[in-house]
């Protein structure tokens, strides 16, 4: 297939939309790429990939060829093809493309002409527990969860930190070990699990978080996956159903192991349940390893950003009695996790993994 970002002006013109479409993908898949960006600005459209969490330009199309491009698409997601003025959303099978991916699209109006963002949907397995390569102690403590009868686990951290691979790699556990019925809730699916029973929310009949958790209760879950804590509804739900029997895995929007906390705690008015329910707090970021073929100098593997995959960075803090303790009188000032982010990411510095201007650009220095 030819490579979009390497063929000159003539040559795209003359390939046609559904081959230039299915060429980009594809570059995009080999890269490693999870979103393709595609901005009109007047006469071309700039094409980038988000590779590694960092947008990363690859090339231009010409006018002509982007408006075939942009039609395509939107043919394939099932969208309005002629609609400019609105934003759209649309999905687009793997099977449309010939590539390895689902892709979601969205699409959005801006001065210089419509932009389109392609998310790419991994469709294979999950990544286990060992694939995704956590910190020893944090990895054991998280096993250790997920061998227990009842309880909650909380994941926090940005955008693109990380916590749906998180998410999918305890959920395949389970399932691999068995012998518990486990329901997940999630915004969208992005991977389908055997061996579990998996449910898309759709706000706009009505079906969020709050609602569909409420109801899957009654389906007797073992193991129950929220995807998200949005309000204090789902917050509730969450606590109780890992104070009553039930293994519960969610995630939380926060900055740090003691922000969990602060927010679960303005959504939950009874400080000892919470304090009771949450065994395992996670908070997660994600730093690019230096790419193995140019040793960080830059190569065509890696696009010449010198960067390839990424290292998780966690800290975590195993809920105990004195931790408990802090939390039922809110004292969350004492609350300190087993290790910091900014530790963890220092250690993978040292270690060569990667280099001090990617802590720099992670922590903002």
């Amino acid at each position: 297939m030819t490579d979009v970002t390497q063929s000159d002006d003539r040559k795209i013109l003359e390939l046609s939309a559904p081959k230039l479409l299915e060429g980009l993908v594809q570059q995009a898949e080999r890269a490693g790429a999870s979103d393709i960006h595609l901005q009109m600005r007047g006469k071309a459209a700039d094409v980038a990939f988000r590779l590694d969490g960092v947008i990363t330009p690859a090339n231009e199309l010409p006018a002509e060829v982007a408006e075939r491009v942009f039609g395509r698409i939107k043919f394939l997601a099932r969208l309005k093809t002629y609609q400019e003025s609105l934003p759209q959303d649309g999905r687009i099978p793997h099977e449309e493309l010939k590539t390895q991916n689902d892709v979601r699209v969205a699409t959005y109006p801006t001065v210089t002409g419509e932009k389109i963002v392609l998310r790419l949907f991994n469709s294979g397995s999950a990544k286990s527990l060992d694939e995704i390569q956590f910190p020893e102690t944090a990895g054991n403590e998280l096993e250790k969860f997920l061998r227990r009868p009842s309880g909650l686990l909380l994941l926090t951290g940005p955008a693109g930190s990380g916590k749906t691979t998180t998410i999918y790699a305890c959920l395949r556990r389970l399932a691999e070990v068995g012998g518990r019925h486990i329901i997940t809730v999630e915004d969208p699916v992005e991977q389908i699990v055997p061996g579990t029973m998996q449910t898309e929310v759709n706000e706009a009949v009505g079906l969020d978080f709050a609602r569909a958790a409420r109801h899957l209760l009654r389906q007797d879950p073992q193991v129950l996956i929220i995807g998200e804590i949005r309000d204090e509804a789902t917050a509730q739900l969450a606590v109780r159903a890992g104070l009553t029997g039930h293994l519960v895995i969610s995630t939380l929007h926060a900055g740090s192991c003691r922000g969990v906390f602060e927010r679960l705690l303005a959504m939950c008015a009874d400080f000892s349940a919470v304090a009771s329910a949450v065994e395992l707090v996670l908070n997660q970021r994600l730093i690019r390893r230096l790419c193995s073929s140019c040793d960080g100098r830059g190569c065509g593997q890696c696009l010449q950003t010198g960067y390839a995959g990424r290292a998780p960075l966690v800290e975590w803090l195993r809920v105990d009695d004195a931790a408990r303790e802090h939390v039922r009188r809110r004292e969350l000032n004492l609350i300190a996790p087993a290790q910091t982010i900014e530790a963890s990411a220092r250690s993978l510095v040292n270690a060569g993994v990667t280099n001090e201007a990617e802590f720099k650009r992670i922590f903002g220095l």
